[in-house]
């Protein structure tokens, strides 16, 4: 358990300093005024011929739109398990493990969408509703690939069922993957902003793995605990100097 937990968090540094780097590499390398109203994108030559590639379609970007209520409505439901253990169980420290730190989680994809809504790396190759606005990393891309995922998570650590567990596992993946390819192939992202979004994504997943990790140990290690007091406890009972 523990050589699993240190794999994933080496795994979830690794994504980060990619990410990171990533990042560096779209802000300096290549900029040129190759988007609407002449502003400046990084790796110009490399998005400038995949949006040629893939033209815009505002039909897949307004899917795109309307479907993002999907990972919201999950991140509801999810919070509304917490809400409900919170209030029968009367103590924040009853909720499970699990729960809490998909909250967090939660909060800290938020924290991610705020930050680059602040720090404009990229704007997006088209203008919505007349305006600039900021495209890297692709939120959509970043909501997707961090919900879904993780409620396929949830759902494998929860639902009994194996075949309802396989079906909705297999769909919150589809899901992913189709509002992923969607919102590349329509044009209102530039290539780097939707690997970005796959990036950091891809290493919050990780952070959000490893604390599921460093939660289970901690079980195992309450029920061996458990064990071994039980295990003592029959001992005693059976003592020779008992009889």
């Amino acid at each position: 358990m523990k050589d699993k937990m240190t794999r994933n968090f080496c795994i979830t540094g690794a994504l980060l300093i990619l990410f990171f780097m990533w990042t560096m590499v779209v802000s300096i390398a290549d900029v040129q005024p190759i988007g609407p109203n002449e502003s400046e994108v990084g790796l110009a030559a490399m998005n400038g011929w995949f949006h040629h590639l893939t033209g815009k379609s505002l039909a897949l970007y307004e899917l795109t739109d309307y479907l993002s209520v999907l990972p919201l409505a999950i991140v509801g439901v999810f919070g509304l398990v917490g809400v409900i253990q919170l209030i029968k169980r009367k103590s924040l420290a009853q909720v499970d493990s699990d729960i809490i730190a998909l909250g967090a989680f939660y909060l800290i994809v938020l924290a991610c969408y705020g930050f680059f809504e602040v720090v404009v790396i990229n704007y997006r190759p088209i203008l919505i509703d007349g305006s600039l606005e900021a495209s890297y990393p692709s939120s959509t891309t970043l909501l997707s690939m961090a919900v879904f995922p993780t409620a396929a998570l949830q759902v494998n650590r929860r639902l009994r069922s194996k075949a309802l567990r396989a079906v909705l596992i297999a769909l919150l993946l589809a899901f992913t993957v189709f509002m992923v390819a969607t919102r590349l192939i329509s044009g209102v992202h530039w290539l780097s902003d939707i690997i970005g979004g796959l990036l950091l994504s891809s290493a919050l997943i990780m952070g959000y793995v490893t604390m599921l990790s460093r939660f289970d140990q901690k079980d195992e290690e309450k029920k061996q605990e458990r064990s071994r007091a039980l295990h003592d406890a029959m001992d005693r009972a059976l003592s020779p100097d008992n009889f």
